[in-house]
């Protein structure tokens, strides 16, 4: 997704906002920065004190993973209360205190420490193929991306956000002073950091870690100038996607906007990994829904004449599959189990109801998506389900999902995953789609390096 180069010039990648060399661009500019890693000596095992993104972490595997090291990086994405905080109710910012002590504490007792030198990073990912699933590789760059907002037009979100996960990330990164996992940014890049990609994978790597789901994650470091400028030079006639960290950019801007009177700010860039998906496509999937107050006869019965619903014979993976079939003939379509081993298909809804409840204003595309049925029609209009955290849970797998709807009584509702393209080309003409929509993959491991904002 590349626009032209601008005008005025390319960044040097050692500048920024404020310094000298700095020179505004229409494209990304991706900044190295000194690194902050875990000391391989000073803990268990990598693996072992890395996490998933905080938002796919639920409350059983962050107890597993705070169990695996007493330094893994859950404690700071997703901190527990200080501990003489013994309150029901504790506050934030005393969990947000917390996350900041633990960092501090760590670098000082060299758990963690800085690389001598800025850099950016090569980061890899290798996801063993299962079963029909062929094996995937992922590459990108890790570095600080300058940050601006949608009006810019050079990153592009693709999903709204809510404000309390926004205020949540704002709280603890202004807390602790650091981004602490990178964003996953896709962009279709001219070749030439790519290629930079290519040579350092070449090189021996500064990590290699392989985590329990059987994922294998090499990190090297790019310090040569000329291979930065090679990467500036590409990335200034580019475009990204955010793939996954919507709520995170929101908060980089928000803090960026706190900050603009700062004359040389760190908060004027982000963490984040840009994959270019020319060269390494990533894998979209569905996100699902548990509507945890709503039992699967009460919101069969809801329907009324207005949907198609037909029973499906299971396991999970043959619903799935006829819900792909479904799909693969166009039109909106959903599968409803109450994690009791019966699928029901529901779709086509009557033209009616999606012209009385959905939008206008928005293109065509965007109005037949399954996501934007799904709140327009179901959600809001037919079962009149509040988005809060009370009312519904959004589920990366469709196996979590049924056994989430099995335990708490509720309806999962399981969704069929959008196109990139759709995606991408919705993104292009400024429309966002309704939040949790995709999940992009492989996402970055979180604790491999991290950017300690007062390290500059």
């Amino acid at each position: 997704m590349s626009t032209p180069s601008a005008e005025s010039g390319v960044e040097s990648p050692h500048g920024g906002p404020g310094n000298p060399g700095h020179v505004a661009t229409a494209g990304l500019s991706l900044s190295p920065f000194r690194g902050l890693r875990y000391v391989p000596d000073r803990v268990g095992a990598l693996a072992a004190v890395t996490s998933p993104p905080y938002d796919v972490v639920d409350p059983g595997r962050r107890l597993d993973l705070e169990t695996a090291d007493p330094h893994n990086v859950v404690r700071l994405i997703l901190p527990r209360p200080e501990p003489e905080d013994t309150g029901d109710r504790p506050d934030r910012d005393t969990r947000y205190r917390h996350a900041a002590r633990l960092l501090r504490e760590w670098q000082r007792e060299g758990v963690l420490a800085a690389d001598p030198v800025p850099a950016l990073y090569v980061y890899e990912q290798r996801v063993p193929a299962a079963g029909d699933t062929p094996e995937v590789l992922q590459r990108g760059l890790i570095g600080a991306l300058a940050v601006s907002g949608s009006e810019a037009g050079v990153v592009l979100p693709h999903e709204d956000v809510m404000p309390r996960p926004v205020a949540d990330r704002v709280g603890l990164m202004r807390t602790t002073r650091a981004n602490l996992e990178p964003l996953l940014l896709t962009y279709r890049g001219g070749g030439g950091a790519s290629d930079v990609v290519e040579r350092a994978v070449l090189g021996e790597p500064l990590l290699t870690t392989t985590t329990s789901d059987g994922t294998h994650h090499r990190l090297w470091a790019v310090t040569d100038p000329a291979e930065i400028s090679t990467v500036g030079r590409d990335l200034a006639t580019c475009r990204a996607l955010i793939a996954d960290g919507h709520h995170r950019w929101e908060m980089y801007l928000r803090l960026q906007r706190e900050h603009r009177h700062l004359p040389r700010s760190p908060w004027d860039r982000g963490l984040v990994l840009l994959v270019d998906t020319a060269r390494y496509p990533l894998r979209v999937r569905a996100i699902h829904r548990v509507l945890y107050r709503l039992p699967v006869a009460e919101a069969l019965q809801r329907l009324g004449d207005q949907w198609r619903v037909k029973e499906v014979p299971g396991p999970l993976e043959t619903a799935l599959q006829a819900l792909a079939e479904q799909k693969r003939h166009g039109g909106s379509g959903f599968l409803l189990t109450g994690g009791d081993g019966v699928y029901r298909l529901v779709g086509d809804p009557d033209e009616t109801l999606l012209d009385a409840t959905v939008p206008h204003d928005k293109p065509e595309e965007w109005r037949h998506l399954d996501a934007t049925v799904l709140h327009a029609a179901l959600l809001d209009h037919t079962w009149r389900i509040p988005d809060g955290p009370d009312d519904i849970g959004y589920l990366h797998t469709a196996v979590a999902a049924e056994r989430e709807a099995a335990r708490t009584g509720g309806t999962a509702v399981l969704l069929h995953p959008v196109r990139e393209s759709v995606v991408r080309r919705l993104a292009e003409q400024g429309v966002t789609m309704p939040r949790k929509s995709t999940s992009f993959g492989p996402k970055p491991a979180t604790g491999l390096v991290l950017r300690n904002l007062e390290l500059g």
